[in-house]
């Protein structure tokens, strides 16, 4: 086998939540073309037929399982229907999270703070109980989580912590969950991205560019990143190219907190 080889996903079946754009789009067509089947949760019907379509232009298997993720019972549900239809599933992103509101911590109600903590955390626990403990009874997996690096940072001019809070707490998830399951076989990493051009950070650029503006000015390559350019860590993290990585929260954020 040569270097090259140990990043195939040959005979590997993925399972990546929100994959019907942004990063769960990317990691989805980079893991087809690195030989592993799709599949595939969003909440838009549509936008997942699509991405399913750009997966079997790429020669591979997909399924598609439409719903919000992000609702801790319908979460449990879909993991369920996933084991029954798809499965067995060998590698588990979970890529479902986000940040669609700018508001102080003084004027947050808990209603939206727990919203929050659904959509960033607690769906990738639910997966990773369910889907990823199907992985311990087989003795092999990888899961990757996506977190960002607002997990070990506060971000400059915008208010709301849920999102800090959420994903801080998801890398040590993923570390304390990697401790766990190392000696069984299934490993556990994040990607923690800094900011990406995917198209909820287009619209925030779009109703607060001051923000996208001020980050972009303390990122040592000087330019946001592009979503393509997390496919390749995610096939990396899904492969047997990182058979020894576990409990890692690798950044690419452009060098922005070198700062």
């Amino acid at each position: 086998m040569n270097v090259l080889d140990r990043f195939r996903l040959d005979g590997k079946r993925l399972f990546v939540t929100g994959g019907s754009r942004g990063f769960g789009r990317v990691i989805a067509l980079a893991a087809a073309e690195a030989g592993a089947d799709i599949v595939l949760n969003g909440r838009d019907p549509d936008a997942l037929a699509r991405t399913a379509a750009e997966v079997r232009e790429r020669g591979r298997q997909v399924w598609t399982f439409p719903g919000d993720i992000a609702q801790p019972a319908l979460c449990e549900e879909l993991c369920k229907r996933v084991l029954a239809e798809a499965g067995p599933i060998d590698i588990l992103v979970n890529n479902v999270g986000g940040r669609d509101l700018d508001v102080a911590i003084e004027d947050t109600d808990l209603a939206t703070w727990q919203r929050f903590v659904d959509l960033n955390l607690t769906h990738c626990f639910i997966c990773t109980k369910m889907i990823g403990g199907a992985m311990l009874a087989r003795g092999a997996g990888r899961i990757i989580n996506i977190a960002s690096i607002s997990g070990l940072v506060a971000n400059r001019g915008i208010g709301g912590r849920h999102y800090e809070t959420t994903k801080a707490a998801l890398i040590h998830f993923t570390r304390a969950t990697a401790a766990d399951w190392a000696p069984r076989g299934v490993n556990v990493n994040a990607i923690c991205p800094g900011l990406f051009m995917t198209e909820p950070n287009v619209a925030w650029a779009k109703m607060h560019p001051e923000v996208i503006e001020t980050f972009v000015r303390a990122v040592p390559m000087g330019r946001t990143g592009e979503p393509h350019e997390i496919g390749p860590l995610a096939v990396y993290l899904a492969s047997p190219a990182s058979s020894y990585v576990t409990g890692a929260a690798i950044v690419i954020d452009g060098g922005y907190t070198l700062w």
